[in-house]
């Protein structure tokens, strides 16, 4: 008897993990799967797609599993997933996370955000919205996000076993790195136990509905002059927003001392001056801010700032738009003027 909760035409259960690189989430993909494989016996696969090997690229993970007497002959991505694991929020902008969701599919979101904040970003019609805060568990115990959205994932796939994941987590780390086998273990816990769920209800005509591959509109055709990606963290929008993972540096206006140990140190030019004069009359350049926009949160300059002028701050969707100070001038690209 099958023990998977549900399986599409060709006998899977399919997961998908929408994330930027940087956040583990192809090393959960392949953990989940062994998990499943060596765990329960079912048959499994895991791969990822993604562009460029770098922080702040999209990233996806797909797994599948099937009874043991079916065989995996399906390697493409998973377009109509049972379970959608997203690591980064604000890949919503840029990203459709929850494309292809099956009626009763369910969502998990690293987010401290309520309910139906999430649900109007993600657009999300039906399903069961699944929410934990990966981010500031993975901080506590000094892990990873994926290690925590793992634990979250098994609550959400109830016919995993969680004693499973513990032992491929051992085995994983205990070899090169056993001093992070016991605090993976607590953040898979934590986020196994600290998952919060609701379910919105599927509509009868959501429950009939067809599949359709969503279409670029920059096709070989349609594509801009230039070959322009209009993904976050490119030349032309300058934005490097996208390609941060959850922490920015907050200025303290009052404590600046406007030695410019941050700016000496800031790979990308973020830091605003402006010139003034001191109380003795003579002419200094003054902080004014940080330019979020080109932004990626290194968190350099909060190590370098003799003061308390710059903290680490847990980014909030928002902030760096309220709080950025933008440059007096032209043609800042990343560190390039």
């Amino acid at each position: 008897m099958s023990i998977l909760p549900k399986k599409n035409e060709l006998g899977f259960f399919e997961i998908r993990l929408e994330s930027i690189g940087g956040l583990g989430a192809n090393l959960a993909g392949k953990m989940l799967a062994e998990a499943g494989v060596l765990g329960l016996g079912l048959n499994g696969s895991n791969f990822a797609s993604y562009g460029s090997e770098k922080k702040g690229s999209p990233v996806k993970s797909f797994i599948r599993y099937c009874d043991p007497d079916v065989e995996i002959r399906d390697h493409s991505p998973i377009e109509e997933p049972h379970v959608v694991g997203v690591f980064h929020e604000a890949l919503y902008k840029t990203v459709d996370v929850v494309s292809g969701l099956v009626p009763d599919g369910i969502v998990l979101v690293n987010s401290t955000r309520d309910f139906h904040e999430v649900k109007k970003d993600l657009k999300l019609e039906y399903g069961t919205l699944a929410i934990v805060d990966a981010l500031s568990i993975s901080v506590e115990e000094k892990t990873k996000v994926n290690t925590a959205m793992l634990g979250a994932l098994f609550k959400i796939c109830d016919f995993l076993n969680p004693d499973d994941m513990r032992q491929v987590i051992r085995k994983t780390f205990e070899k090169k790195y056993p001093h992070l086998v016991e605090p993976n273990i607590r953040t898979f816990d934590r986020g196994y136990n600290e998952v919060r769920f609701k379910t919105i209800e599927t509509p009868e005509d959501a429950k009939n509905r067809v599949f359709t591959r969503p279409t670029t509109p920059h096709g070989y055709e349609t594509q801009a002059l230039g070959g322009v990606v209009t993904a976050q963290a490119n030349s032309i929008f300058k934005d490097l927003s996208g390609s941060r993972q959850g922490f920015l540096p907050e200025f303290i206006k009052d404590e600046c001392i406007n030695c410019a140990q941050c700016d000496t140190v800031c790979p990308d030019f973020c830091f605003v001056w402006e010139a003034g004069e001191d109380k003795r009359g003579r002419k200094q350049m003054f902080l004014k801010g940080i330019d979020y926009q080109y932004c990626k949160g290194c968190l350099k300059c909060v190590e370098a700032c003799p003061t308390t002028a710059l903290r680490e701050l847990r980014e909030t969707i928002g902030y760096a738009d309220e709080n950025r100070v933008k440059h007096n001038f032209p043609y800042v690209t990343g560190g390039v003027m």
